[in-house]
């Protein structure tokens, strides 16, 4: 559960740290990266995990290697290959695209939304993609050892 406006997880979550949680709505799954929207009715059902840090930015990199998009783009995109499991919340989502344009990864341009708005569209750089690389390979050696842990564990 939340704990209220000011609550500093959640203010992490704000500036974007790159974390997410998890969320368990009776027996269904969601992820959630950024702020966890909370629902009055179904707070007691509810079961908060954090996402390991930086797997915002993975996401982030991996989805406009695909194709460069601007913001809103980015969040039904990873909504959609997710199938609906994970939704990025915008107020964790442009401070990342922020920390990763500073970082180099990224690169953006001015351009225009399909609704003829003004928008920035981001892509992924060189050393993005080096950074980026680095990542997969750090997240794929996480999971071969939770795996492991969770190997013994049903043994």
């Amino acid at each position: 559960m939340g704990c209220g406006a000011h609550c500093p997880r959640e203010e992490e979550r704000e500036r974007g740290i790159g974390r997410g949680t998890l969320t368990t709505l009776t027996k269904h799954t969601i992820y959630k990266i950024g702020i966890l929207v909370i629902i009055p009715n179904m707070a007691k059902n509810r079961e908060h995990r954090d996402l390991f840090p930086g797997a915002l930015e993975i996401m982030i990199l991996q989805s406009l290697r695909v194709q460069p998009m601007h913001g809103y783009a980015l969040v039904k995109h990873i909504r959609q290959v997710s199938g609906e499991l994970l939704q990025v919340e915008e107020g964790s989502l442009y401070p990342a695209l922020q920390r990763m344009l500073r970082e180099g990864w990224l690169e953006a341009e001015k351009g225009t939304s399909t609704k003829g708005r003004p928008t920035r569209i981001y892509r992924v750089t060189e050393k993005g993609v080096r950074h980026l690389e680095q990542e997969v390979v750090s997240f794929e050696r996480m999971f071969a050892g939770i795996t492991r842990v969770l190997a013994v564990a049903k043994a």
